[in-house]
Order: C-alpha cells, then structure tokens, then sequence
C-alpha cells in the first residue's frame, strides 16, 4: 500500500485502540441503518399520509422517489462542494441535515413541506453513504476491510428485516408524524454515537470533478459501475413486485407474504457477512458468483417456483445472493481504485441510487404492458450481463 490514501488510513488507525476502531464501525453502521430505515419507511405510511394530506397513494410514493433521485445526485456532489472538509465534521452535519428534516416530516402542514423535507433526508444519505462506503480504509488494518465493510453495510440488511418493519407498525399504533418523531431521535442518537467514537478524518485529498471523471479510465471501476447498474436494475425491477409474484406463480396466500419478506431480508443480512468473509480472500470470483446467482435465481422462479416450496425457497436463495451485492461491489471499487476510494464510492452510490429508481420504473412499465414474467426475465438478464461484464475484468491484479 503505497498511496497517500492508504498512508492516511493507517495514520488515522493508529490513533485508535483496537476496540474503539470496531466500535467506530458499528456506530457508522448504525449510521447505514438509519439512512435506509429513512429512505424507505414511507413505503408502510403511503396510505396513513395521502390520507392525512389529501393526496393520492401514487403522489405520496414521490416520499420514496425523490430522495432516492437527489441521493444519487449528492453522492457525488456533497464531496465536491465540501472540498477538504474533516470527514468526521461532514458526517456529523449530515446527520444533523438528517435529524432535522424528519422533525420537519413529522410537523409538516402539507404535502409540499413534506416532499422539501424528504429533499433533504435525500441529500444527507447521500453525501453520508458517500463517505461511510469507502470508511473501512480508514479505521480498520487492510486485513480487516472487507469484514468492516461487511459491518457497515450490514446496517442496509438490518433496516430491512428490522428497522422498515418496526417504523411502519410504529406509525400504525401511533401516526405517521410519531414515527418521522421516532426517526429523528435515532437519528440524534447516531450523531451523538459519532461525535464520540470518530476520531478526526482529514479529507485524504479533495474531490473535483476532475478527479471523478479520472476514474471512468479505471477498467476496474468501469466494470464495477457496469455492474452495478446492471444488476441493481434488474433486482429492483423484479423485487419491486416479488409480492404479485408469489402469490399469482408461486400460489403462496398473502398473509404468508410478509413472513417471506422477512425471511429474504434475514437471508440478505447472511448472505452480507457470508460475502465479506469470501471477499477478504478472492474478491473478483465473490462477486461473479453473486452475480450469476442473481442470474439464475430470478428466471428460475418461472421453472421452479410454480409451488408455494418452490418459491419460498427460490426467494431465500435471492435474498442471500443479494444481500452480499452491497459489500461485494462496495469492497470492489475499493480495491480497484485504491487511491481515490472516496471519488470512487461516491460515484457507485450515484450509480446504485438512480438503478434503484430506474429498476423500478422500468418494471411497473413490463407488468403494466407485458406481463408480470417479464421482470423476472429482465432480472435475469441484467444480472447476467453483469456477470460477464466482471468476468472481464478477472485479469486486473487489483481485485483477486
């Protein structure tokens, strides 16, 4: 390791005790946990907010779509305008941004301040996951990254299983504006647990559009955002109506759907920590098996999930295979632009942001238009193509 990335990394994890650097992890996983949380608790208030407001479920979905949209334009802009800002300071402030935009959700008077709140819950993920993605570096020994990574992005799983389920139900006991409450406490909570575990983080050097452009020469970042909006894409195209297709090809009832879920989810967080292990030793082949596993899964629930087992099963292997996509693409473009791990990152979680609501999009357009197999076909085939697109990089000595 021989950038000035690197040398920053391990000055800054000398000045850390070993247990302080792994409490540091596991607070700025905290950190992913409440973004994601943030990000998609509107999906369970849809109905309870239209109401409240006087607008339709479709409008209230703009609660998930613009954040998500203005995410993938901060990622790479926050570090830009923020220059050579400490990043412990930039992680703090965005965690305020995040503390006050849900109060402002929780006493919005209408719909209008609602979607400006939810602006700037979109700015603080994404200026937020710009910088924790690429943390790693900086707090752990580089044996550790890939388990650390793993740690970090296991906060997105656990927001899945636990923290999206457990908002909802809090606003369905309690209102809407109690669970936006509820959010910005945590959210409080999270930027305490920073201020006292983050050690300072120099900006390793300042970002500029100069620097983000450089890395589209990279070969290895190249593939790594190929393949991240191929399979992120065809994932979100099919999973956005997974429900529809276990009960119409799978015949499963729907009150089993939920349990499912949660069982994709629980899969997901396994199969997060299965691939930050298999990482630390052979990063490119983890991250082709994940990808032709993704490849397989979803057609297969045209073959093989035509029974309630079936496609039980088939929903648990994509939830494994999916759950490791995060910390393996993420661990990637680590690895392949060792001296720009912050321009990088913040350009995959530009990439990751927009496949998100692009997949979505394009799969309601297929089931609108087509038929609800198609998702699952083009699923399919993004992941495939991704899994070619990695398998040419296998050369690049970066990322075995």
């Amino acid at each position: 390791m021989t950038s000035a990335e690197q040398t920053t990394a391990r000055a800054t994890g000398r000045q850390i005790p070993p247990r302080g650097r792994w409490l540091a992890v596991t607070t700025v996983a905290l950190g992913t946990f409440l973004l994601v949380t943030a990000e998609q608790l509107p999906i369970g208030l849809l109905t309870a907010v239209g109401s409240a407001l006087s607008v339709s479920e479709g409008t209230a979905g703009l609660m998930v779509t613009v954040p998500s949209l203005v995410a993938a334009v901060s990622a790479p802009l926050v570090p830009i305008l923020v220059g050579g800002m400490d990043r412990r300071l930039l992680l703090l402030g965005l965690m305020g941004l995040m503390t006050l935009a849900n109060t402002a959700s929780a006493l919005a008077p209408d719909f209008v301040v609602l979607v400006g709140s939810r602006v700037l819950v979109g700015v603080a993920i994404g200026g937020f996951w710009a910088v924790a993605g690429g943390l790693a570096v900086r707090l752990v020994p580089t044996e550790d990254v890939p388990r650390a990574t793993a740690i970090i992005f296991g906060g997105v799983g656990a927001a899945n299983v636990f923290g999206v389920p457990l908002g909802t139900l809090v606003g369905d006991l309690t209102g809407w504006r109690i669970a936006f409450t509820s959010l910005s406490a945590l959210a409080l909570v999270v930027l305490i647990a920073l201020l006292a575990v983050l050690p300072p983080l120099a900006a390793p050097q300042p970002i500029r559009p100069r620097l983000l452009a450089e890395q589209f020469r990279n070969p290895g970042v190249r593939v790594g955002i190929l393949a991240t909006f191929l399979i992120v894409t065809g994932h979100f195209s099919a999973y956005t109506f997974v429900s529809p297709a276990l009960q119409k090809l799978s015949g499963i009832d729907e009150r089993l759907v939920g349990p499912l879920l949660f069982g994709f989810g629980l899969a997901g967080m396994a199969g997060n920590f299965a691939a930050g292990a298999a990482l630390a030793r052979r990063t490119h082949r983890t991250v082709q098996v994940i990808a032709v596993s993704l490849a397989a899964a979803m057609p297969l629930f045209l073959l093989l999930g035509r029974t309630s087992v079936g496609g039980a099963v088939l929903l648990i292997v994509w939830g494994l295979a999916y759950g490791g996509v995060s910390v393996g693409l993420q661990t990637w473009m680590i690895k392949a632009a060792p001296d720009a791990v912050e321009a990088a990152s913040s350009l995959w979680v530009a990439v990751f942001n927009l496949a998100i609501g692009l997949g979505a999009l394009v799969g309601g357009v297929i089931v609108d238009t087509l038929a609800l197999q198609g998702v699952l076909w083009l699923g399919g085939a993004c992941a495939l193509a991704a899994a070619l697109a990695i398998r040419s990089a296998r050369g690049d000595e970066n990322l075995r």
